[in-house]
């Protein structure tokens, strides 16, 4: 009895604790909304010029949420459209990304097949110039995309100037619900192998993932890959889905695990699965976050797939939207992911960040999904980077397009040496200039030489260095040429083939699909990496 007692205590100790400190937590919340209160409204009424008060509170949300993780965002009525883009993939508007050229002016990057800019013309490249009534000379691309987005069947006029034309041309359009395709590209990409490419987790993939799956499978699949690389993620109600198919109903595929008890939470397979013997690759690099890494994840540690490629990001953080006063939202982060074996899909320790001094987060090994096999690339050439920032590859593109009224299936279609020869000219002509690292690490040194006092003695060597490394468009293309085909040959598919277009013709001289058929052709070795 006594030791009853004794344990009693020390329950209602610590229970006591527990009260306290949560009464303490409590009225530090109501402490700190009473000063910004206070101050808000002291501004409101003595600051000496007029403040635009919304403005200004959204700012201070923004900077408090920005302390916490990228994740967590406040949405305000106005931006509600935004966040309706990202859990379903849909919107108003027009149906193109949209980017800055480097003179500031805004212009179409990418339309999408069967929608709106494609429809009535618009083309990559094109600058635009004003809608209706407002001039976009000066606009960044957030307030242009704000103009162009609006209510489905709203219409606007658009005024554009297209490269190489002298005249401006005008489109009038209509804006319709926008959905951006889940599952762009599919196909056969060797007589028993079947490929297909998820780049978001929106409403309803999963079951075009499982209608693709079953088409594949009668056109002869009897192995698949599915391409997850560049796949930010989405809702996990369908990458619990997409695993479905591959693994037995009421399998736990993954657990959340918060600070309120409510939170917790396990996602269970809840569906007669699609194939469970079916061999499976999954490809994913660096930019795999989220729901893709519960996928890859998940199906890595069921022993239902090989995954091929780099490590992943490591985005295991669960978020949750809160409805807010005046029709706005807060969409927060409140738990992690914890896949079947047990282990933590997040990389970055954020709480580690605020606790220090440093704006850096820690990464932890562990987290992300490290592939089976790890694919080594080789590293771009930053030449790359600024042949497309100088828009020189864009206005090449146009160029072409404006001299081919077609283009080859993409699976027949390359680059000449005629049309590299033109690219060539074109950077020539618009004094093509790169940010070269070696020769900003020679100005460093000089710098250093100079200060120390050893230039003048290495003088000679250091003019001889210097042109060595001095630009040479015609050394440099030729060095870099299999990759400015590639950037070449991706410009021209995405104007006539759009996104599935610019799949496929990734998909050539892939190294980590090449590995992923090498491996399915190779079942003993396949069924050996898969059991480890």
């Amino acid at each position: 009895m006594k030791s009853f007692k004794s344990i009693l205590i020390v329950a209602l100790v610590q229970l006591a604790a527990t009260s306290a400190k949560a009464d303490e937590q409590m009225f530090n919340v109501t402490k700190q909304l009473d000063i910004f209160n206070s101050i808000v409204t002291q501004l409101n009424m003595y600051y000496v010029d007029s403040i635009d008060i919304k403005r200004s509170v959204e700012l201070g949300i923004d900077a408090m949420l920005s302390d916490l993780d990228p994740y967590t965002e406040y949405y305000s009525e106005e931006d509600m459209g935004d966040l309706k883009l990202m859990t379903t993939g849909k919107y108003g508007g027009i149906g193109s990304l949209i980017r800055m050229r480097k003179d500031s002016t805004v212009m179409i990057a990418e339309p999408y097949a069967g929608m709106p800019a494609a429809e009535v013309g618009l083309q990559v490249g094109d600058i635009l110039l004003q809608i209706d009534t407002i001039d976009l000379k000066g606009k960044m691309t957030n307030e242009v995309s704000e103009l162009l987005r609006g209510e489905p069947g709203t219409t606007f006029t658009l005024k554009i100037q297209r490269p190489n034309e002298e005249g401006i041309r005008e489109f009038k359009i209509k804006r319709r619900n926008i959905k951006l395709p889940a599952l762009p590209f599919y196909t056969m990409i060797r007589p028993e192998i079947g490929y297909l490419n998820l780049t978001q987790f929106t409403e309803g993939c999963w079951k075009e993932m499982r209608n693709a799956i079953i088409e594949l499978k009668e056109k002869g699949a009897k192995s698949i890959i599915i391409d997850l690389r560049g796949n930010g993620g989405g809702l996990i109600g369908e990458s619990i889905n997409i695993v479905n198919l591959f693994v037995e109903k009421n399998k736990n595929v993954v657990e959340t695990k918060g600070k309120v008890e409510d939170i917790h939470s396990v996602y269970t397979t809840k569906y007669e699965p699609l194939d469970l013997k079916i061999p499976i690759v999954v490809l994913v690099n660096g930019t795999t976050a989220s729901a893709s890494e519960i996928v890859s994840g998940s199906l890595q540690d069921f022993n239902r797939a090989v995954v091929i490629g780099t490590k992943t990001y490591g985005k295991g953080l669960v978020q949750s939207t809160r409805e807010l006063p005046f029709n706005g939202n807060l969409k927060l982060t409140t738990a992690k992911y914890y896949l079947p074996s047990g282990r933590c899909i997040q990389a970055i320790d954020y709480k580690q960040r605020r606790n220090s001094k440093s704006n850096e987060a820690k990464r932890d090994s562990t987290g992300g999904i490290t592939p089976d096999i790890i694919v080594k690339h080789d590293t771009l050439s930053n030449m790359l980077f600024y042949l497309s920032n100088d828009d020189i590859i864009t206005d090449w593109g146009t160029k072409y397009m404006q001299s081919h009224s077609q283009m080859p299936e993409v699976k027949d279609f390359s680059i000449t040496e005629e049309d590299m020869a033109e690219l060539l000219q074109m950077a020539k002509d618009k004094k093509f200039k790169y940010d070269r690292l070696s020769e900003k690490r020679l100005e460093d040194l000089k710098k250093m030489a100079q200060f120390e006092g050893y230039y003048e003695d290495a003088k000679p060597e250091f003019e001889a260095l210097e042109k060595k490394l001095e630009h040479n468009l015609d050394r440099d293309f030729e060095i870099n040429k299999k990759d400015i085909r590639r950037l070449m040959a991706l410009e021209i598919v995405k104007r006539f083939a759009y996104q599935a277009g610019i799949i496929e013709e990734s998909l050539k001289n892939d190294e980590d699909l090449e590995k992923a058929i090498e491996l399915l052709n190779n079942q003993k070795e396949y069924q050996k990496i898969l059991k480890q």
